[in-house]
Formats: C-alpha cells, sequence, structure tokens
C-alpha cells in the first residue's frame, strides 16, 4: 500500500498535468522572463532590488498577460523572505487580518519579514486597504499588488504613497512569438513531445491578435494542437483563427481605459487625424463604450476646438447627438462617423473656448462691471425717470446694422477670432468694428476729461 507521501506526490502530479499551458509555461527566473524590459532589464531598477534583497513595497499595475503575477511567484522563488498570497476578490477584512498577524508572529521568531503578494488588489476596499498600511511602513510586510486598474484612481493614496508604482506594458509580437515557439519546443512544461509542422503565419497571426496577452496566446495554442488528432499536427493561419475567441478588449467605464480612450477619440479630432479619429470611435464602440458619452466627445470638440472656424460642425455634432436617441444601435454608429469625420476634417479654433475662459476669469477675479444705464430695461413705467435706456442706439436703425456704442462701462477684448475657416471672416468685421468702438470710447474719455478741467461757471460768483 503507497505511503502518505507517495499518495501526495501522485496528487500534485495529477493538479499538474490539469493545469492550462500558460500556468505550466510561466517562467521560473528572471532570466526566462520575458518583457518589461524598462524596469526588469540588466542594470534596470527592480532587477537591481531583487538582486540586492531589498525589494520594498511594490504596485504592479498594467493589463493582463503582461507578467504581473508571473514576476511575484518568481519573488517567491529567489527571496530569502517568507512568500505569501492572497486574492483580493476572494478574501474579506479576517483573512487579511489573520495574514498579518502571522506575519508578525513569524518576524518576531526568526527576524525574517513576510512578502505578501495580493493579486487584483483593487478589489479590496478602504477598510481592506487601510489594515495593511501599518505593518507596511514598520517593515514587517513588504507587499506586491497586482491590478489591471490605474493605482491613482483604484487605491488609496496612503498605499500607493508607501508603495514603488511598476507600470507593466504588453508584450511585442516579437515577445510573444518567442513564448510560443519555447512552449511548442518544451517537452517537460509545454508542447514539445506533440509533433507540430509550424506554419510561420500562424504564429506571427497569434502573436499579433493576442493583444500583448500572453496567457491568452499560449491558451489559444494550446487549444489548437490539441484539438488536432492528426499527427504530426499542421499548425496553420485557418487552425489557429478556429481557436482564438473573440476580442474581449478590456474596458471598465469607471477606470483608465475608459478616459485613456476618450482622451485618445478627442485629441485625434482635434488633431485633424481622420483615420485615429475613426479608429479610436471604433475601439469605444467595440468596447462597448456609452454612444451617449461618445456622442457628447463630439459636441464638445465641435464648440471647443472648432468653434466658429466653422459653425456647421456643432450642427452637425448635435444631430448626431439626436441620432443616437433616434435611432440607437447599431443605426446611429453612421451618424456618429459622419460626424467624427467631419469634424476631424474641418478647420480648427479654440478662439470661442479661450474667450469664454477669460471672460468667467474676469467675472470671478476682477471688479464686477454695472450694467451701462443705455443697456438697462426700460420696459417697465418710471424706467424713464430713472434713465433706463436713455441714449441706446437700436443697430438696425444704421446703416449696415451696425452704430458704435458703450456695452460696456470699459473696453474689453476676450474673443480673439483665427485666420482660419469662417473665423476669418469674422475678424475682418470684428476688426473694423473694434476699432470703431475704440474711437468711441477715446472720444468720450476725452470729453469727460475736459469737462472735468473746466471751471464751474457759477461756483466762484457764490462764495464770493
Amino acid at each position: 500500500m503507497p505511503g502518505p507521501g507517495l499518495y501526495a506526490n501522485a496528487m500534485r502530479e495529477r493538479l499538474k498535468r490539469l493545469e492550462p499551458l500558460a500556468v505550466r509555461m510561466r517562467p521560473r527566473s528572471l532570466d526566462e522572463f520575458v518583457g518589461q524590459e524598462h524596469f526588469l532589464g540588466p542594470g534596470k531598477l527592480l532587477r537591481r532590488l531583487l538582486e540586492a534583497d531589498r525589494l520594498g513595497s511594490v504596485i504592479f499595475y498594467g493589463p493582463p498577460g503582461t507578467g504581473k503575477t508571473t514576476l511575484a511567484y518568481i519573488i517567491a522563488r529567489i527571496t530569502k523572505c517568507r512568500f505569501r498570497e492572497l486574492n483580493a476578490a476572494a478574501v474579506g477584512l479576517k483573512e487579511v487580518r489573520h495574514e498579518l498577524e502571522e506575519a508578525r508572529h513569524h518576524a518576531e521568531a526568526t527576524g525574517i519579514r513576510t512578502i505578501l503578494f495580493i493579486d487584483e488588489i483593487h478589489h479590496f476596499n478602504r477598510t481592506q486597504q487601510d489594515v495593511l498600511l501599518s505593518d507596511i511602513e514598520s517593515g514587517i510586510v513588504t507587499l506586491i499588488g497586482a491590478t489591471t486598474q490605474n493605482p491613482f484612481f483604484a487605491l488609496n493614496a496612503p498605499l500607493v504613497s508607501r508603495s514603488q508604482i511598476f507600470t507593466f506594458e504588453p508584450l511585442s509580437p516579437e515577445q510573444i512569438e518567442l513564448l510560443l515557439r519555447r512552449a511548442l519546443a518544451d517537452k517537460e512544461r509545454g508542447l514539445g513531445n506533440i509533433p507540430v509542422q509550424v506554419d510561420p503565419q500562424a504564429l506571427r497571426f497569434l502573436a499579433e491578435v493576442c493583444d500583448g496577452d500572453a496567457r491568452r496566446a499560449l491558451t489559444a495554442l494550446e487549444v489548437a494542437v490539441l484539438s488536432c488528432h492528426e499527427r504530426p499536427m499542421r499548425l496553420s493561419l485557418e487552425v489557429v483563427r478556429d481557436s482564438i475567441q473573440r476580442k474581449a478588449l478590456e474596458f471598465d467605464k469607471s477606470g483608465d481605459t475608459h478616459y485613456d480612450l476618450a482622451s485618445a477619440f478627442i485629441k485625434s479630432m482635434r488633431g485633424s487625424d481622420v483615420d485615429a479619429s475613426l479608429y479610436w470611435l471604433a475601439r469605444m464602440l467595440e468596447s462597448g463604450e456609452d454612444i451617449r458619452f461618445i456622442a457628447r466627445r463630439i459636441v464638445i470638440c465641435a464648440s471647443e476646438d472648432i468653434g466658429n472656424a466653422d459653425p456647421r460642425a456643432l450642427q452637425i455634432a448635435v444631430a448626431a447627438q439626436q441620432a443616437v436617441e433616434f435611432l440607437g444601435l447599431p443605426e446611429c454608429v453612421f451618424a456618429l462617423a459622419q460626424a467624427t469625420i467631419y469634424n476631424a476634417t474641418a478647420p480648427k479654433s479654440n478662439a470661442v473656448a479661450r474667450a469664454i475662459q477669460a471672460a468667467r476669469r474676469d467675472v470671478q477675479q476682477g471688479r464686477t462691471l454695472e450694467v451701462p444705464p443705455a443697456l438697462r430695461d426700460a420696459s417697465y413705467a418710471g424706467a424713464s425717470q430713472l434713465g433706463r435706456g436713455e441714449g441706446y442706439l437700436y443697430s438696425h436703425d444704421f446703416p449696415g446694422g451696425f452704430v458704435p456704442q458703450r456695452f460696456l462701462p470699459e473696453p474689453r477684448i476676450y474673443y480673439e477670432p483665427s485666420d482660419r475657416g469662417y473665423e476669418a471672416e469674422i475678424r475682418q468685421r470684428l476688426e473694423t468694428w473694434r476699432s470703431l468702438i475704440q474711437k468711441l470710447y477715446e472720444s468720450q474719455k476725452e470729453k469727460a476729461s475736459d469737462n472735468a478741467s473746466k471751471p464751474s461757471s457759477s461756483g466762484g460768483q457764490e462764495h464770493q
């Protein structure tokens, strides 16, 4: 009868055979690790910290399949510290406090600190995050937190301030292809025992379509190889296309990607790159972004970045917003695309935005200007006795529909139209009108100055 040790080993072997390829092929050392050279390459900060065994608390932030968990497991193998792991989505405050208490006991007994790896740490609430702070600060626990969410949004500021953030980038197609070839050749953990004739186009397709996610690429490779019973099997482009799921684009309406895509969309329209604008529009649509949110971005761009350089841009943007409400998906996509193209290809001016921002600053920070008497409401009985509306000139009574008069107690200039698009015409008219208005202010100022300098005709006699 086999002993308990042999039985446990057999159990472990059976469980290992059930592990997916992506788990079996996880790198076991820093030399095997692929990607993230910007902080893990030779001489880079994180590698130096690990080689010196001086790792402080860190946050690993980046998209799925880029090596966050893998690197934590490598640290578990090479560190001289005690290593513990939690998944934030599966534990509560009780389990967190238990691990911290165990870490304190272990440090008191051995003088060795604990590295606590918390996967998906963005799932922790504020209380769970705050519980970590004291032991992190004292050095009893070194935190490794892994998250796909921007830590500046998803984590408490005190926790972020006590940790160094390392941003993981998606793997390049060349790096993904290296991992795929490594899996096909590895006879111990990979698919090396299965004869496979590899079509280079197939590997390249997998490396491209997985969007830098090594886990997704290796899973698709495993499905492709194991689902074909011919030996040797031919790993063709058609086979891998059938083996990979349709893209599930990373998206969280309250997270980082939401704001990054919206920012890229508006900046591309502002920058007049119509093709980039359409790509980011497509990304948002395919990710499930709220079509009303997209329509609002288009309307904002039409006023803020185009303005009077092409006033039709706002009309088309508002029409697209109405089409969103009237049609819904999928038909409204065409209206959104039309408005996006119009915005991107229209002449650009932010003169409208700068004008209202400057005027609001004056209202908020400067002295409040009184409404001139000529402009005040004169529609009620008794208004004339108060001088309301006195001296107002009705513009339509004058040639060209314009007559210079004072609409502010003192001259101000906020709107400075560009020389692009329709604003070039506006600029010409404004130069003429403003010149006439300025002359009016100057003449009235001179007249007021002259009146102030003249002595009173009767004042001197009355006091004699």
